[in-house]
């Protein structure tokens, strides 16, 4: 059976968490020093750049509503093709300032979503 726009925002809400549990109470150099939390969080960016990816194709209206979702599949793409030149404090900076407000929004197209099944 395929996936619906929710089942992809939900992927996208779940990683989005997985990254904020990681990075708890880390600050850069640590993160920069743990390599299995930098695997982690890299491979949660990947799962959200493919749901947003999944989203261009099946939901493209609901694609077009995240802020910089071009963005988030191209980060996806360098995180996977251009492994050997991912930047640390990129990475980092990203999940600080950003993944808080792709959840947000995220959270808010869920509940869209949901009133819209609600009323149909």
């Amino acid at each position: 059976m395929p996936r619906d726009a929710r089942a992809y925002i939900a992927d996208i809400l779940d990683s989005c968490d997985a990254i904020g549990h990681a990075l708890a109470g880390l600050e850069l150099e640590a993160y920069k020093s743990n390599r299995l939390v930098r695997s982690s969080v890299e491979r949660e960016f990947i799962i959200i750049g493919e749901a947003a990816a999944a989203l261009s194709r099946i939901a493209p209206d609901t694609f077009a509503s995240i802020s910089h979702a071009r963005r988030i599949v191209d980060f996806r793409n360098r995180l996977t093709h251009e492994y050997p030149n991912v930047n640390d404090a990129i990475v980092w900076g990203i999940a600080q300032r950003d993944v808080p407000v792709l959840r947000d929004e995220c959270a808010a197209l869920m509940r869209a979503l949901d009133e819209v099944g609600e009323s149909s």
